[in-house]
């Protein structure tokens, strides 16, 4: 399965009269925050496959309609959400840990809640297939090479939790910045979970 994957930045590539033929094939958009929700939309009109997001930290994914905000048409919120697609599963979390007051910052409760909540269906699977999540999207990074150095930028705990419980094949996020002639923009943990940057857009392959 090969995966479109966004975060942070509207692309010249997506965002194009010509997307999607400008791309090779892919049969899933995976969003990971801090995207306008009518960047979302044109994502999710141009394709033919599924589009899932989570929010970001900076209230992007929203469109204004007769007055009202309301979150965008045609794409799939995973925050907090258990997700299956031809046979996979797949799981959000948006937001990122709180550096300061305002929408889209998470208490570590709040963050290891939300770590916890696919464990009834998540964990049997995990015993029974090795993988209880094929997929984790989120905003923020998990500790680690991808995630910042500033406070503001620094991996979420509960996501090792969650690695060490349900092992994802693969952790896709945004939220840092990508700094410096070659950036770290994708790695595999100790325990096999192969994490990737996805700033930009970058077309990958299900490990």
């Amino acid at each position: 399965m090969r995966l479109l994957l966004l975060s942070d930045q509207v692309h010249p590539h997506i965002y194009s009269p010509r997307f999607p033929e400008n791309l090779p094939p892919f049969d899933l958009v995976l969003a990971a925050g801090d995207l306008p929700g009518a960047y979302l939309e044109y994502v999710a009109a141009k394709v033919q496959v599924p589009v899932l997001f989570v929010p970001g930290n900076h209230g992007e994914e929203w469109v204004w309609e007769e007055g009202r905000r309301k979150r965008p048409g045609g794409v799939v919120n995973l925050h907090g959400r258990l997700f299956r697609y031809r046979g996979l599963f797949l799981y959000g979390i948006g937001g990122v840990p709180r550096y300061r007051e305002g929408e889209g910052q998470l208490a570590p409760g709040a963050l290891f809640h939300l770590a916890l909540k696919p464990f009834p269906v998540a964990f049997p699977r995990r015993l029974l297939t090795g993988h209880g999540v094929d997929i984790l999207l989120t905003h923020a990074p998990p500790p680690g090479p991808t995630a910042g150095e500033d406070f503001a930028h620094r991996g979420a705990s509960a996501f090792l939790l969650f690695h060490r419980l349900f092992r994802p094949r693969l952790h896709v996020h945004g939220h840092t910045p990508l700094l410096g002639a070659n950036p770290k923009r994708r790695h595999r943990t100790p325990l096999g979970v192969e994490v990737v940057h996805a700033q930009g857009y970058a077309l990958i392959g299900l490990p």
